[in-house]
C-alpha cells in the first residue's frame, strides 16, 4: 500500500515540498498529489513587476513535475478535515466537488490580501499579494492618463518594491508612499541612506508616520487627518493566513496561522505539516518567523526531510531556519541588499545600486529554479518507507 501524501497549494514552499518528497522517497512506496487551482507557477515575488506592465516567464507544473511521480492535481480546496484525513477540492473549472483522503498532509496554503478592516479598502484598493490582483492593477495602471496620482500604502518590503517600480516604469504618475513609521527605519544608516536617495531620485512622495485609517476612490485619510490624494490606491501593509485552517481543529496561533515543531509537523496532530506563510514557527532568539520566501523554502526542505526521515525510520535531520539577508528591488536598475542577524535585525552591512539588483536577481532566478527543478541537485537514492502511520509527537521525539 503506497502511503498517500497530498500537499495543499504549489507556491513556493509547497512546490519545493512535494519536488523534495518525490527524490526523497521510492516512488513505488508513495503517492505524492500536488493540489493547486492554478495550471502554472507564479513567481510571487515579482508580482509588483506584473503590475508595473512587465511580463513574467510561464512556469507550468506539466514541465516541472514531468517524470518525478508528482500528481497535480488543478483544484480549489474548499475543506480540511483533519480528524477525518481528508480534504474537499473543488474542480479549477468550478465543477466537480472530490475528496481526498491522506495519510499525512502537508499544508501550503500561504496567505493573501490583509486589508486590515480599514474603511473602503476592499472597495477602493488595489493588491498585489497574488496574481489576478497584480493583473487588474496592470490594467488600471495602464489606463491612468498621465499627472494622476497612485498612493502605495505601507512602507515594508512589498510596498517599496511597489512604489519603486511603478514610478520608473511611469516616470509620467505622480507616485506616492504612505508609510506608518520613517522611510525604512527597520534598516541600518546605510541602507536607510540608499533608499531615501533612490526615493527622491524617482521623485516618489513620501508621507511618514502616516496611518492610515480610510480609503475613497480619490484619496486616503491618515490618523493625523491628512488627505493624501490617490486615483489608485495600493494596499500593501502586510499579509493573512489562508482562511481554511481556521476551521480545522489544528492548534493555531493567533492570526490563523498553523502552530508547528521545529520539523514544521502540527502541534496538534502529528499526520500534518505546514509550511511557509501558513505556519507560525518559531525561528533564532524565540521570534517567530515572518511570512516570506527566505523562511518559507527552508520550511519546506525541514519539512519534506523530516517527513521522510519519519517515514523511513531514520534520524529525522534538524536545521534551524535562520536569516541572512533581506532583498529588495527598487526598479529594475536599484537595489538593496541588507544584510540580518540570525533573527533578523538588519546589521551595518549592506550592498547598494547596480550590484544590488543583480545580486537581487539571482535571489529570484535561483528560487524560480529550485521550484522548477525540484529533484535536481539531491542525491539520487530514494529511500524506501517501513512505517506507514506516523508516531505520536512525543514518541517521535524519542525516537528522533
Amino acid at each position: 500500500m503506497q502511503h498517500r501524501i497530498v500537499v495543499l497549494g504549489a507556491g513556493y514552499t509547497g512546490a519545493v515540498a512535494a519536488g523534495r518528497l518525490a527524490k526523497r522517497l521510492h516512488r513505488e512506496d508513495v503517492a505524492i498529489t500536488l493540489v493547486n487551482p492554478e495550471p502554472d507557477f507564479v513567481e510571487r515575488v515579482r508580482l509588483h513587476q506584473l503590475a508595473a506592465g512587465q511580463d513574467l516567464r510561464p512556469r507550468p507544473f506539466d514541465e516541472m513535475f514531468a517524470g518525478t511521480g508528482v500528481a497535480l492535481k488543478l483544484a480549489k480546496v474548499t475543506a480540511v478535515d483533519v480528524d477525518r484525513k481528508s480534504v474537499t477540492v473543488t474542480a479549477a473549472n468550478g465543477h466537480g466537488r472530490e475528496e481526498l483522503a491522506y495519510d499525512t498532509l502537508v499544508y501550503a496554503l500561504g496567505s493573501g490580501w490583509n486589508d486590515g478592516g480599514v474603511p473602503g479598502t476592499a472597495e477602493h484598493a488595489h493588491d498585489i499579494s497574488g496574481r489576478p490582483g497584480a493583473l487588474r492593477l496592470r490594467d488600471r495602471l495602464a489606463a491612468l492618463e498621465a499627472g494622476r496620482p497612485v498612493t502605495v500604502i505601507g512602507g515594508g518590503l512589498t510596498g517599496l518594491e511597489a512604489a519603486t517600480e511603478i514610478a520608473e516604469a511611469r516616470p509620467d504618475l505622480d507616485v506616492a508612499l504612505a508609510a506608518r513609521g520613517a522611510l525604512g527605519d527597520w534598516l541600518s544608516d546605510k541602507g536607510r541612506a540608499h533608499l531615501r536617495k533612490v526615493v527622491d531620485g524617482l521623485g516618489i512622495t513620501v508621507h511618514e508616520n502616516a496611518a492610515v485609517t480610510a480609503v475613497a476612490a480619490d484619496r486616503v485619510t491618515t490618523a493625523d487627518g491628512r488627505d493624501i490624494p490617490a486615483a489608485v490606491t495600493i494596499w500593501t501593509t502586510g499579509f493573512a493566513a489562508h482562511p481554511i485552517a481556521a476551521a480545522t481543529t489544528l492548534e493555531l496561533a493567533e492570526g490563523g496561522r498553523i502552530v508547528v515543531d521545529g520539523t514544521m509537523r502540527s502541534v496538534s496532530h502529528p499526520d500534518v505539516y505546514a509550511v511557509g506563510d501558513a505556519a507560525m514557527a518559531i525561528g533564532p532568539e524565540g521570534k517567530p518567523l515572518r511570512m516570506s520566501c527566505a523562511s518559507g523554502v527552508p520550511m519546506a526542505w525541514q519539512a519534506a526531510d523530516a517527513l521522510a526521515a519519519r517515514l523511513a525510520g531514520t534520524k529525522v535531520p534538524r536545521v534551524p531556519v535562520r536569516y541572512f539577508q533581506q532583498c529588495i528591488s527598487l526598479g529594475r536598475r536599484e537595489g538593496l541588499i541588507q544584510f540580518v542577524t540570525a533573527d533578523d535585525r538588519a546589521v551595518d552591512r549592506a550592498l547598494t545600486g547596480r550590484v544590488a539588483a543583480l545580486y537581487k536577481e539571482l535571489i529570484c532566478k535561483g528560487a524560480a529554479w529550485g521550484v522548477a527543478n525540484p529533484t535536481a541537485g539531491m542525491p539520487s537514492r530514494r529511500r524506501r518507507i517501513v512505517r506507514h502511520e506516523l508516531p505520536s509527537p512525543a514518541r517521535a521525539e524519542a525516537v528522533a
